[in-house]
């Protein structure tokens, strides 16, 4: 059931805005830091209701924006902002053990493969990365018998094997949380919508004020429509289908070994499976948003649902036929570097841009909104994502224009190379003006 709406004037010593897999992990780490500290925690809608709950369950590492890293903080930078995204995956495991929370932890490697020719060896620059920076064995390229060893698809070329990730039930995840930190003293007061904040840490909200030492801002892609981060990030959209437990058709694939599995274009497919024998199969296809405001068609949208299907039997033929007895969408926070950004602005911390992995970097992300909330500086704080230099979409329209017509032609430039064909010069030239301005949309 969901906890009553804040109503009226409140104090506390840090309130935190949004009660996803952030704000969340925030208020845990908070109690680990200060046990005794007042945590108000303010959600517009149910937590675990929203992005963080509709996810595919992919508990990655940062190590696929090494390249990224590299380019912007250097290397030694780099590599600690990767190896703490590896204890952010380890550390979701370890509390779902100690908190006897059930949310299918179960970590497995994450194979990035190549469905197309031209997406062969397009993860190369991945490989150097993780070399260059003394981990080579965290990034290893491996051949199409390799691949199909492990998930037996007509489609799979080859690929590179991250070896450490994980896969969750995200809503199990999001709820347990939420169950632990009720259980722990925090004030949870959900359908409560923020309507503004403070510089100051004081926060507004339609029938009040709540009075505190800091303020953390997690609110995913909503971040936008607060004033000040309305060019930080971009929303875009993604969709799952599952199927009806298929256990004969994992057991044909030879898919037993719970790797998640990500293809390597940019409206990125991506699929695993789950405990009870079934497949989840997500594309990153759908629609922009416009200016903060998540629209209906982000949540669930028929034609890119139908195009996802479409795509289940093509990677995996034996679905043909088979349910799929689920099928749902939802809003990514798009950050201008693929990399997810936080920071302080006054007593308002803040934290977004998780581009579509966010259930393992929101626990780092946790540690991190934490500390600032204290002010404690350590080695979380000083990491290469905290405070990083701002590169800044462009305002609406222009945005949402833009970024409209370049989806347009990514979806044309994919479908030509699935077919074995190379897409029309206008095609590709506008398809790659995100990287020719800097940005690194999603894969």
């Amino acid at each position: 059931m969901p906890t009553r709406p804040l109503d009226g004037d409140a104090r506390a010593d840090v309130v935190i805005v949004g009660g996803g897999y952030l704000g969340l992990w925030t208020a845990w780490h908070l109690l680990e830091l200060e046990p005794n500290l007042d945590v108000l925690v303010l959600e517009a809608e149910v937590c675990g209701h929203g992005p963080s709950g509709r996810n595919g369950g992919f508990c990655e590492t940062l190590w696929p924006d090494a390249p990224t890293l590299r380019v912007h903080a250097g290397d030694q930078a780099a590599l600690a902002v990767c190896r703490a995204s590896e204890h952010a995956v380890r550390g979701i495991g370890a509390w779902c053990d100690a908190q006897g929370v059930d949310a299918w932890y179960r970590a497995a490697p994450m194979l990035r493969v190549a469905t197309t020719e031209s997406q062969v060896d397009s993860w190369a620059e991945v490989v150097r990365a993780a070399g260059a920076l003394g981990e080579a064995e965290e990034v290893v390229p491996v051949s199409a018998d390799e691949v199909r060893a492990s998930c037996d698809s007509p489609l799979f070329l080859g690929g590179a094997r991250f070896r450490l990730n994980a896969t969750v039930q995200p809503a199990r995840l999001a709820l347990g949380l939420r169950a632990k930190l009720l259980e722990r003293g925090v004030r949870l007061h959900e359908r409560t919508q923020v309507t503004r904040l403070h510089r100051d840490g004081d926060v507004e909200i339609r029938s009040g004020r709540v009075r505190a030492s800091a303020a953390v801002l997690a609110v995913n892609s909503r971040t936008s429509a607060f004033p000040g981060y309305r060019l930080s990030l971009a929303a875009a959209s993604s969709h799952i289908v599952l199927t009806e437990p298929v256990p004969e058709v994992l057991e044909e694939l030879g898919w037993t070994g719970g790797e998640a599995i990500v293809d390597s274009r940019t409206l990125v497919h991506y699929m695993r499976t789950t405990n009870d024998g079934r497949i989840a199969f997500g594309w990153g296809g759908g629609t922009m948003g416009f200016d903060g405001r998540v629209a209906r068609r982000q949540e669930l949208d028929a034609s890119v649902i139908a195009r996802t299907r479409e795509s289940l039997v093509r990677f995996f033929p034996q679905l043909r036929g088979r349910l799929v007895t689920h099928a749902w969408g939802g809003p990514i926070d798009v950050s201008p570097t693929h990399l997810p950004i936080f920071g302080s602005r006054g007593r308002v911390h803040h934290g977004f841009g998780f581009t579509g992995n966010g259930v393992g970097p929101t626990y780092l992300g946790g540690e991190i909104l934490a500390r600032l909330a204290l002010d404690r500086r350590d080695e979380r704080t000083a990491l290469a994502i905290v405070e990083p230099s701002r590169k800044l979409f462009p305002p609406e329209p222009f945005r949402y224009v833009g970024g409209s017509l370049i989806r347009r032609a990514l979806l044309a430039k994919d479908a030509a190379e699935d077919e074995g064909r190379e897409p029309g010069a206008a095609t590709a030239f506008v398809a790659a003006l995100p990287r020719r301005l800097g940005l690194r949309l999603p894969r």
